[in-house]
């Protein structure tokens, strides 16, 4: 019995080979993965309620709560009725559970120390993949949201996005 050594501690153990053969490696050593989401989600009703005094902590806040997930916070930005967070993720991540939990926990931050009682995120959010080499342009487009907005709403700007991911939809459903 032949074991050749992978890279780790562990090992592989392969059944003798005829002379001369080569023994092919089972597979790779490691996992390697480049796996980027740009999450969108609006305030209930997509009422303006998160105020530019303190825009910035959430953002900051929504950061901390993706990184006590084990997920990478890559830009966060966003205005007052909507947050974009672009987020590496791993494998073993779930984005329905991710969204799900950092929602939670934001809603109850801003309660509670930003005194916004009927503050509320909308039930369902967008998620969109991104290339490892479109993370930087997706980087701007998050950093731009105010000038984004001067000139079109979130309604459009979701519908772009669910249009140039080839996203079905209706618009009933939407709002």
């Amino acid at each position: 019995m032949r074991v050749s050594a992978t890279a780790g501690k562990r090992a592989a153990t392969h059944s003798p080979t005829p002379e001369g053969s080569r023994i092919l490696p089972s597979g790779m050593p490691s996992t390697h993965t480049s796996l980027h989401i740009h999450v969108v989600f609006s305030t209930k009703d997509r009422l303006p309620l998160i105020d530019p005094s303190w825009r910035g902590d959430l953002h900051g806040f929504l950061g901390g709560c993706l990184k006590r997930l084990d997920a990478f916070p890559q830009e966060i930005g966003g205005v007052a009725d909507h947050v974009h967070l672009l987020v590496g993720i791993k494998p073993v991540h779930a984005i329905a559970d991710l969204v799900r939990e950092v929602k939670r926990v934001s809603s109850a931050w801003i309660k509670e120390d930003q005194r916004v009682r009927r503050f509320a995120w909308q039930e369902g959010y967008g998620a969109f993949s991104v290339s490892g080499s479109g993370v930087e342009a997706v980087r701007r487009y998050i950093r731009d949201q105010e000038r984004h907005h001067r000139r079109r709403t979130f309604q459009d700007e979701y519908r772009e996005f669910l249009e140039k991911h080839a996203i079905d939809f209706d618009e009933r459903y939407l709002w």
